[in-house]
């Protein structure tokens, strides 16, 4: 793909965002049209909105503004988040199976905002209690996968990726057991339900954070797309070609760590978004992180927001986790690339 093509591409991606984004605020109980969505957006601009004619009563202001607006921008941020995180993951064991969870990244962040939402543990941080929760126990788990794979003096991939595998079934134990030790029958619902994936509780306070997070992850791999495509080609070619390999495998383990414990924290569990769309993206564009890394995160984004709308929508006025959703896409999806013939190239440099 060349670059007028990257750039087309790109481009379509964020316009179908913009307009999944719009779209998906007026679905819901009430009916809203478009331009009612970007007037009430404009009306919050300091100097903009002085010139926007009010049409709408406060009671649409109110479930726009402060209700679904926050939890589509969200959808974005977390979908955004959850691919590049996949990527990073997917270079470091240079396996296109492998995501937060199969490392145990995100098992971690699970037991950290367990011990938060059954026990108030960590309540000192007030509002932000969960996110630390999450990002210590992910960083505790990311540490722990790095321990091990380093015992007997060596640190190879395929150590890597067992030790996460033990740690990951470790953890998974660990918050079973804590739920079930669960004072109450209240939280123990709110945690199944939480670890099945939610974006219920999205408020404007709860976006800031998250999205410095996801773009400045997003930048930092971006910087380094050169040493990500020399780690598909394996450790010692990487290294012959001037990458110092266990500096950047450090420096990818935080990264996934930051991701997963925040995005785990404020979204629970989902699955199969950092699974997916790195494979549809290499289709696409081939290997190169530098094509991969964007248009995976705007992809991301898009994919989200629509899973997050049907799963609001599908039983309202009941709501679905949406985990259930991106599992029902997922697993077909990977049938699917079972049965392709051909297949992409990973770690070749091309499709």
């Amino acid at each position: 793909m060349n670059k007028t093509s990257l750039s087309v591409l790109l481009l379509g991606l964020i316009l179908a965002l913009l307009a999944s984004i719009t779209l998906a605020i007026t679905l819901g109980s009430v009916d809203v049209l478009p331009g009612t969505v970007w007037g009430i957006a404009l009306s919050q601009v300091p100097i903009a909105g002085e010139w926007v004619h009010v049409d709408w009563t406060r009671a649409e202001q109110t479930i726009i503004w402060d209700i679904r607006t926050p939890r589509v921008l969200l959808a974005a941020i977390v979908g955004a988040g959850l691919s590049v995180v996949g990527v990073a993951i997917q270079s470091l064991v240079r396996n296109s199976l492998a995501d937060p969870y199969i490392l145990g990244v995100s098992s971690g962040a699970s037991v950290g905002a367990t011990l938060v939402i059954l026990f108030g543990a960590f309540s000192m941080y007030g509002q932000y209690a969960l996110s630390m929760g999450a990002f210590l126990g992910s960083l505790f788990s990311i540490l722990m996968i790095f321990s091990l794979s380093r015992m007997g003096c060596q640190n190879s991939t395929v150590r890597l990726l067992m030790a996460g595998i033990a740690v990951s079934a470790i953890l998974s134990a660990i918050t079973s057991l804590i739920i079930f030790s669960a004072p109450n029958e209240h939280g123990i619902r709110s945690v199944l339900f939480w670890m099945s994936g939610s974006l219920a509780g999205a408020k404007w306070e709860y976006l800031t954070i998250p999205s410095l997070i996801v773009l400045l992850c997003l930048v930092v791999l971006l910087a380094h797309y050169r040493s990500l495509n020399a780690m598909l080609m394996g450790e010692e070619s990487a290294s012959t070609l001037g990458v110092n390999t266990v500096r950047f495998r450090k420096l990818l383990l935080v990264i996934s760590a930051l991701l997963t414990g925040f995005i785990v924290a404020i979204s629970g569990a989902i699955g199969f978004v950092g699974l997916m769309m790195p494979h549809i993206v290499r289709v696409m564009v081939g290997s190169d992180h530098r094509r991969v890394l964007p248009v995976s995160a705007l992809l991301g984004a898009n994919f989200l927001i629509w899973a997050d709308a049907f799963a609001r929508l599908s039983f309202a006025p009941e709501e679905l986790p949406i985990g259930i959703i991106t599992a029902l896409c997922g697993g077909p999806f990977f049938i699917w690339l079972m049965l392709r013939s051909s297949y992409y190239s990973f770690g070749g440099g091309g499709r």
